[in-house]
């Protein structure tokens, strides 16, 4: 049995496995890691799989059909996200239409979220495979008939059939190491985060994520809320593997939604990596709530930044949103972080459920106070499954769900949200200008030139100025055009 695994094509480099899947103005792009993970599952089951990633390849869709037609696989396996999944439904269509015989299993955050208009719309579609859809995807291959595989959507006789979610994979253990999965598959020179050295990769140390923030898709479409871990050992034995035998990698990014939910354990993984000699360079996703002690002992065993929601400098609107945080917690954070020389890459969101232009200028004088390394303004999406979805939907602030209009046609997410103090165009400005505030004075671009003179960070860095730049650059050009009258 042989099986396709397909990171479909788009006309922007779009990163699928992204929370913000859009074209990224600092020409960010992820791994497709799921798809990574489930290829590597059933390979490891003796399966024959071959893995492609046709975005970071420049793939297009002939280059698809011709692929397909020299690999001949029984079954495609594939991701669609909200903002692709119109142009995903067009490519899947042409498969079918050239393949008729191959069957075609749909993952991702958009298809677990709403499987049944999914099936209605896209023809093509065979099954969908929700949430985390390794062990699911190896059932289907392996023969077992759809209705006795929980965790899918499928049509029978003209009706949709949801069977009931899967269990979450408890031993994590269990799955292969995603590193060898790219080694073998992947280029990991196409592959690029604004924050990271280059080359990176991203693995996992655990999933699921406890946390209630209302406007994350990940937890109610993907990982769940239930943190699940692999062991110690077995994390550090892929750092190890990485260490010895991926050399060419300058950093290793950890793809937990929040690596630090576990404290003792994320000091046991330290411990490891200091008692086997290892030198890694790790970032990671975190909270604000981790201590000094546990954050000097990240430094210690390899950490060179860490990627934090502070999301607002409002506690009415971090309470709004069910961000559990206080910003006082931010603030001791911000000053942990600087006294251990941690970089930090800063997430704020404007237009959250609570927000207003006053508590939006709030968040970024408190951006200013925690002063990360570097930050990211970005208006609040609604995606399907959370709860600022319903919030939008329900108050009649939902702009669209016309999901064919949710990228712009330079591919960036679009403001879908209208809100009674500002129109969609308005926070879109705001948020571009309070991007230009912040990078843009002095003050900033002094520090950030001290802070990064050796060669390999000053290249990282001119490199994401550079996409921003002419991100930044198109915008004023299109702006140009027409009269916009909104001065922020």
């Amino acid at each position: 049995m042989k099986a396709l695994f397909l990171n479909l094509p788009y006309k922007f480099k779009v990163s699928r496995t992204s929370r913000w899947p859009e074209k990224t103005k600092s020409a960010t792009l992820y791994y497709p890691y799921w798809l990574a993970y489930c290829a590597g599952l059933c390979a490891d089951k003796g399966f024959d799989v071959n893995l492609i990633d046709c975005i970071a390849s420049n793939y297009s869709l002939t280059d698809v059909i011709y692929a397909i037609g020299e690999c001949k696989p029984e079954y495609i396996v594939t991701e669609i996200t909200t903002s692709t999944c119109f142009e995903d439904y067009k490519a899947l269509a042409h498969v079918k239409s050239d393949y008729p015989g191959v069957k075609i299993i749909v993952g991702g955050t958009h298809a677990t979220a709403l499987p049944s208009q999914v099936l209605e719309e896209c023809s093509a579609i065979d099954i969908i495979a929700r949430h985390e859809y390794e062990f699911s995807v190896l059932e289907i291959i392996s023969g077992v008939p759809p209705g006795e595989v929980d965790g899918i959507s499928y049509i029978a006789g003209g009706i949709v059939v949801n069977k009931p979610d899967r269990a979450y994979t408890e031993n994590l253990d269990d799955l292969p190491f995603v590193s060898k999965v790219y080694q073998q598959f992947l280029d990991i020179n196409n592959y690029f985060y604004a924050f990271a050295q280059k080359p990176m990769i991203q693995i996992f140390s655990a999933r699921g994520c406890p946390f209630k923030c209302n406007f994350c898709s990940y937890p109610v479409t993907m990982g769940g809320r239930q943190f699940r871990k692999r062991s110690v050992e077995n994390f550090v034995d892929e750092i190890e593997h990485v260490c010895l035998n991926m050399t060419e990698v300058r950093e290793i990014f950890i793809e937990d939604d929040t690596f630090t939910i576990d404290k003792n354990r994320v000091v046991a993984i330290c411990d490891e990596i200091i008692r086997r000699g290892l030198k890694p360079v790790w970032s990671c996703n975190t909270r604000v709530d981790v201590p000094y002690d546990v954050l000097a002992k990240m430094k210690k065993a390899g950490c060179r930044l860490l990627v934090v929601g502070y999301e607002s400098g409002s506690q009415a609107v971090l309470d709004e949103i069910s961000k559990g945080i206080k910003l006082e917690q931010s603030l001791e954070f911000a000053r942990n972080t600087k006294k251990l020389k941690l970089k930090v890459f800063g997430c704020f969101m404007i237009g959250l459920s609570g927000d207003s232009l006053e508590s939006i200028e709030e968040t970024f004088r408190f951006a200013k106070r925690v002063y990360p390394d570097m930050v990211f303004f970005q208006q609040a999406v609604p995606f399907p499954g959370t709860a600022f979805y319903s919030w939008a939907k329900d108050n009649r602030y939902l702009v669209t769900e016309d999901y064919s209009k949710w990228l712009s046609a330079d591919g960036y997410l679009n403001c879908l949200v209208n809100y009674p103090y500002a129109s969609p165009a308005d926070i879109e400005r705001l948020r571009d200008k309070l991007m230009s505030r912040y990078y843009f004075s002095f003050t900033y671009i002094f520090k950030t030139f001290l802070a990064n003179l050796s060669w390999r960070e000053f290249k990282r860095v001119v490199k994401a100025a550079a996409a921003y730049m002419a991100f930044r650059m198109r915008k004023v050009k299109k702006a140009s055009t027409k009269d916009e009258g909104f001065d922020g």
